[in-house]
């Protein structure tokens, strides 16, 4: 049987106990998933790309602490999140210490990333999440952008199920009234 037909779990069982070459099957599996998954947190690219080596290189390390019994794909989120959110934090403890022209450079760059892209939906949708506190956009992300069930959420972000759905409900509640102001302010 070909790695390609297997289950993520069955492939880490293999990859820990006969062939630790296989590894590259999982990297081809969630590399463009995670990346798609980080750019909601993480604007700039080469950032984005080293975030996405950690979180490959933490779960290689960390793959015999895997229970096969759960899903891999909620275990493997739940590192990239936590990488995401650690890559936050220290970005916004090193812009407190830029000085003004460096902050410019940096505020540029993060220009130049956003007006890449082409779908404007898709840059206002963004804007409206990212005013929203993070508590709200984790799962709203997860569940409608990653196509994440409350269960796989609930994993990836250590909350209870219940609480995904009341968060969910909540975002999509500060969401609608952010863009109802937004649309009279227009008028």
């Amino acid at each position: 049987m070909r790695s390609s037909n297997l289950s993520d779990e069955k492939l880490i069982e293999i990859i820990r106990e006969k062939d630790k070459e296989l590894y590259s099957e999982i990297i081809k599996r969630y590399k463009n998933k995670l990346s798609h998954y980080l750019r909601k947190f993480i604007r700039d690219s080469d950032e984005l790309e080293d975030v996405l080596q950690v979180v490959f290189i933490k779960v290689y390390k960390n793959l015999h602490g895997f229970n096969v019994e759960k899903k891999f794909s909620s275990w493997i989120y739940r590192i990239a999140h936590n990488e995401a959110i650690n890559q936050i934090k220290k970005y916004s403890k090193e812009r407190l210490f830029l000085d003004d022209e460096e902050q410019k450079i940096v505020d540029k760059k993060i220009d130049i990333n956003d007006s890449i892209d082409k779908k404007m939906l898709k840059k206002e949708i963004e804007q409206y999440l990212n005013a929203i506190k993070q508590k709200y956009q984790e799962p709203i992300i997860l569940f409608y952008f990653e196509q994440k069930s409350y269960e796989e959420i609930s994993d990836i972000l250590r909350i209870p199920k219940s609480t995904v759905g009341t968060l969910i409900l909540r975002g999509k509640k500060i969401l609608k009234q952010n863009l109802q102001k937004t649309m009279y302010a227009k008028k």
